[in-house]
């Protein structure tokens, strides 16, 4: 066999196998049905529920379920949709419907009304965003918005009238394409509130008050004013005046608790310096630590004042007398050799007297 003839025999074997690889490069995949489809626009494309769609991939065929929700479209409906639009030959794979779902983003009612508490903090004399109570003009809801709004709640108008307590905020949200920013207005009334000790019975005058006497309210701040007082601050404390369950508490309505009640026994402390006695006394006042108060000295019937230090306890204080200083005093003669002996003050015979209790 020549050389030409060589090479005409390996030209034919090699022509089927090109054929064969042109016509499967120039094959069109058939068009498989997706039994899950999320869009996110208003309608349903024909590329949103078929894979290999081609050129009809942009074709709307149906309107998209509302924002945030699912809904069903049966196979044999889809398919005579897709027929209807010359595309055939679609792959079911024994798929009975075709759930689509519809992409959004969700800002939910508490978010809203965070967002609106942030905007008026501080504002013309409001405090923190947390002490304020807001209440809207329309039930506040969750908005749901295309997906493509990817934006932060951004205020771009806020109004507050100190007086009547009125709002007016108004957001934007920016979006991915550029286009119109979506607004959102949200109005009501603003009240700054403060936490608030409350009575839940009705107390007596010098009454002390227990842990389940008090408890903790919001209450509005120009309401219940800057005298406010507080639970932790409140309990164990004694009442000036009587007042009714629901009342606020103020902090001029508190004292601390009286440690000596009047007409009560109580423990008289006489100290000094070495001495410390006790002797049994009768409160003629009451008073709290660090009052002065006057009592009867039971073993002497004298009245004497004292000062509050404990529970029945008044600590009496005693001056201490003092010895008066040695003096020395000497004398010299001068031009002779005779010098004075010198001369001391001689103590006094009495021994020195522990002060007298009464």
């Amino acid at each position: 066999m020549t050389a030409r003839s060589l090479l005409l025999a390996a030209l034919l074997a090699a022509m089927p196998v090109t054929a064969f690889a042109q016509a499967s490069d120039d094959t069109i995949a058939a068009p498989v049905l997706r039994a899950n489809v999320t869009v996110e626009s208003d309608v349903v494309r024909i590329g949103d529920v078929i894979d290999n769609a081609g050129t009809s991939a942009q074709i709307a065929i149906y309107r998209a379920p509302d924002l945030g929700t699912t809904g069903s479209l049966p196979t044999a409906q889809l398919i005579a949709t897709l027929q209807a639009h010359q595309v055939i030959g679609v792959e079911t794979r024994d798929i009975k419907a075709v759930s689509v779902t519809r992409l959004s983003r969700t800002l939910e009612g508490k978010e809203i009304e965070a967002q609106v508490a942030h905007a008026l903090e501080h504002r013309n004399g409001l405090g923190d965003a947390a002490n304020l109570s807001l209440t809207f003009d329309r039930d506040v809801q969750d908005v749901r918005l295309e997906a493509w709004n990817t934006g932060a709640l951004q205020p771009v108008s806020v109004r507050y009238e100190p007086r009547s307590g009125r709002f007016d905020v108004s957001f934007e949200i920016s979006n991915e394409t550029n286009s119109a920013r979506t607004k959102l207005r949200i109005t009501g009334i603003a009240i700054e509130t403060v936490e608030a000790a409350v009575l839940a019975r009705g107390v007596e005058r010098n009454e002390i008050l227990k842990s389940s006497d008090v408890i903790t309210e919001r209450r509005p701040k120009g309401e219940v004013g800057g005298d406010v007082a507080v639970r932790n601050r409140a309990v164990g404390m004694q009442m000036r005046k009587q007042l009714r369950a629901g009342q606020v508490l103020k902090v001029a309505d508190l004292a601390k608790p009286d440690l000596v009640q009047r007409d009560e026994n109580i423990t008289l402390i006489y100290e000094s310096t070495g001495l410390y006695l006790t002797i049994r006394g009768k409160a003629l006042e009451g008073g709290t630590e660090g009052d002065v108060v006057n009592v009867l000295n039971l073993q002497s019937q004298r009245t004497v004042s004292g000062v509050v230090i404990g529970r029945r306890q008044v600590a009496i204080s005693v001056a201490t007398p003092r010895l008066p200083a040695a003096t020395e005093s000497s004398s010299s003669t001068v031009g002779s050799a005779e010098q004075a002996e010198p001369v001391s003050v001689a103590a006094s015979n009495h021994a020195q007297m522990s002060p007298k209790a009464e």
